[in-house]
């Protein structure tokens, strides 16, 4: 078997993006597994992910993201604990270990399993070079370097036990949407998938609204409205009806449109089925609380003229290759071991 190159890589990436338009001729039973095994992996939020991996792997934004790399002649074990909140949420750190030709031991999660082993195995069939650089674990050792994601009080055990390497600890996050009153029906209607894509499980996903004052609340739950449907899955469905319970019970002051609570809340993590919000004046007062707990945030979406990185209603679950968890330069990371 020849060795991994650059160039290999390249094309062997552009080429999984194409085949995974058609997730299910190359995921096969792994697919249907990890739905029946999983009830959060719905049908519809697999492919989700699949088809925003397909969108990411292209060949102009491939060619961009290889030119921040410096691939390596001596690769390093890079040791990997995945999460598994959303179906392939742990890929893209895969693919960057792989990019820079290093070694990628990967802890998966139970809860995701066998979506990400099926798109290796494709990448593998595409170009067998890369099988010598990847290796399941379950547990790590012999390791050089450390990309790991959890919770917050996961995140203590990993700062102790991975201290002694290079690493990347990646802890919970939020993201939020800041309104200013003008959006149409299409951009809440687009806010919508923000929220409700993959339930609300991910860090990408919104869990914090900010609301000018004033703002009528009937405006965004209209805007919404299309994703009424989510209640019907029952593991949602249980969150939604503990929490309205609870509020009813503390005579908690809330808005509810029958599949989605509103409770104002300085806090970046709501529960699922909830969305917290606050009221604002001015603009600036967003962007400094905001900036005060950027440690917090995943993504800000938003039409409004804010001061750093933001992104439109609906693409928070689209990003581009470039687009790192918690704004840490995964690829500048792994480039600083080679």
């Amino acid at each position: 078997m020849s060795a991994l190159t650059q160039e290999k890589a390249i094309s062997a990436f552009n080429q999984l993006g194409t085949l995974l338009t058609n997730p299910t001729d190359i995921l096969g039973n792994a697919f249907y597994s990890a739905e029946n095994t999983n009830a959060w992996f719905t049908a519809e939020n697999i492919k989700k992910s699949i088809l925003s991996f397909a969108e990411m792997l292209n060949e102009a934004d491939l060619t961009v993201w290889f030119k921040s790399i410096r691939f390596s002649n001596s690769p390093k074990k890079v040791g990997l604990i995945l999460a598994g909140n959303i179906p392939l949420v742990g890929l893209h750190d895969v693919l960057s270990v792989l990019a820079t030709g290093n070694i990628a031991l990967i802890k998966l999660s139970s809860a995701d399993d066998k979506l990400i082993k099926a798109v290796i195995a494709a990448l593998i069939e595409i170009e067998p070079a890369f099988d010598t650089h990847i290796q399941y674990v379950e547990r790590l050792k012999d390791f050089e370097a450390v990309i790991a994601t959890g919770s917050n009080n996961s995140s203590r055990y990993f700062d102790y036990y991975f201290s002694k390497v290079p690493n990347i600890i990646r802890k919970n996050r939020n993201s939020v949407a800041v309104l200013d009153g003008s959006e149409s029906f299409e951009d809440i209607q687009n806010l919508g998938n923000d929220i409700f894509d993959y339930f609300g499980l991910g860090c990408r996903n919104v869990a914090k609204l900010y609301f000018p004052k004033g703002y009528d609340i009937a405006n965004f739950y209209e805007g919404i409205e299309s994703f009424q449907p989510i209640i019907s899955h029952f593991k949602y469905n249980n969150n939604y009806d503990y929490n309205k319970s609870i509020y009813l019970v503390n005579a908690a002051k809330h808005f509810d449109n029958g599949f989605l609570l509103l409770k104002e809340d300085e806090s970046f993590t709501s529960p699922l089925a909830v969305l917290f919000y606050e009221e604002y004046e001015h603009l600036q007062e967003v962007e400094e609380k905001l900036k005060d707990k950027s440690e917090n945030i995943q993504c800000v979406i938003t039409k409004s003229p804010l001061n750093f990185k933001t992104f439109d209603f609906g693409q928070s679950q689209h990003p581009k290759l470039w687009d790192y968890a918690d704004d840490v330069n995964t690829i500048e990371f792994l480039n600083k071991l080679n």
